[in-house]
């Protein structure tokens, strides 16, 4: 998952959690502001008018502005879209002769539903300039009947043994991919293996995703791989 792509305007996900619970439902809006960087975002949020909503949508934002933002003043996307743009408006003032445009490009989309899970994947791009920009990918997992997020411990039941399971595809992940015959420590700086930070339920099973730099050069870019459902059985609270 190079780049994530919005398939729909609209994403409709039905949870049986309760014959009181609503259906949440997603929509994926564009903005319209022009600003004097070239600043892009499409942003799935959840439309009901409740707290399992609201927070959901807090949650993905505040991930966008830690993401975008070193400010603690900042606390809602709009500022923190602004105060890149001043940046780059600021920038421009004492380096007019330089002809690049900052970008920032923000996308999200909702890559696995069901009673127990719902998954949100955030891809941001910054390009201030430098030799390349920053991209990178951040699974959200929250339980669909609170708006909560889940933390690794809420989804599986044994993270050491799954450690285990996964170092395994890992091995198989990157002896497919490479002609290479490198090692794990190669890819972990000398270190044993470790679990990426980012790791989130698809149609596939359980992506784990490391982002660029989180492991090898930044010319291996993203490293991912899938366990598949039927294998992650046994080692899952929520599915």
């Amino acid at each position: 998952m190079k780049k994530l792509t919005v398939l729909a305007l609209f994403i409709c996900l039905l949870f049986s959690c309760n014959k009181d619970t609503k259906p949440l439902s997603f929509k994926t809006t564009e903005t319209t502001k022009i600003y004097n960087a070239d600043i892009n975002v499409l942003l799935t949020e959840a439309t009901a008018n409740n707290a399992i909503s609201k927070a959901i949508n807090t949650s993905i934002k505040n991930e966008i502005i830690k993401a975008i933002s070193d400010s603690e003043s900042i606390k809602n996307l709009e500022d923190a879209l602004n105060e890149f743009d001043t940046e780059f408006v600021n920038f421009k003032k004492y380096f007019s002769d330089r002809e690049s445009t900052w970008v920032l490009n923000i996308e999200s989309e909702v890559t696995y539903s069901s009673s127990e899970v719902l998954t949100i994947a955030l891809s941001i791009y910054t390009d201030k300039g430098g030799a390349h920009g920053n991209d990178t990918i951040t699974f959200l997992n929250f339980n669909p009947n609170t708006g909560r997020l889940f933390t690794l411990e809420d989804i599986i039941n044994d993270v050491v043994a799954f450690k285990n399971l996964a170092k395994k595809h890992f091995k198989i992940a990157i002896d497919s991919n490479t002609s290479e015959n490198l090692s794990i420590e190669d890819f972990f700086f000398g270190e044993p293996f470790q679990l990426p930070n980012n790791i989130g339920f698809t149609e596939d099973g359980l992506v784990l995703l490391y982002n660029v730099y989180e492991i090898a050069s930044y010319n291996q870019g993203y490293t991912e791989f899938a366990i598949p459902t039927d294998i992650l059985s046994p080692y899952l609270k929520v599915n």
